[in-house]
């Protein structure tokens, strides 16, 4: 069974879209990525959410932003909050290795 696996960040440049480029690999799910702010690469929106099985967000903020701006998409033992702070750049070899540490108990061993 494929999984619908949802990356949120605030910009969609680095945390989250590294997530997406590393996990989209996966054969066992189909992955995505988005950002809260307004000028995202790709803007969160509430198709992403009813596509979404489960919703990775680096911060507790961007769960706080799915909350309130997506009140009837929004369920909170849908999205898991990783803690990864905005402090890397697209494909930062330490950012990979906090994202797998991270996910590898939500989604396995699947890079």
């Amino acid at each position: 069974m494929h999984m619908n696996v949802l990356f949120v960040c605030s910009k969609n440049k680095w945390r989250s879209r590294t997530a997406e480029t590393i996990f989209k690999k996966s054969s066992l799910h189909n992955v995505k990525s988005a950002g809260t702010d307004e000028g995202a690469r790709i803007r969160l929106s509430e198709k992403h959410l009813i596509w979404a099985d489960i919703v990775f967000v680096m911060e507790s903020k961007h769960k706080q932003i799915i909350k309130q701006n997506f009140p009837l998409n929004y369920k909170s033992d849908k999205v898991i909050v990783l803690e990864i702070p905005d402090e890397y750049q697209y494909m930062d070899e330490e950012l990979i290795i906090s994202l797998k540490t991270s996910l590898t108990q939500y989604l396995g061993n699947v890079i």
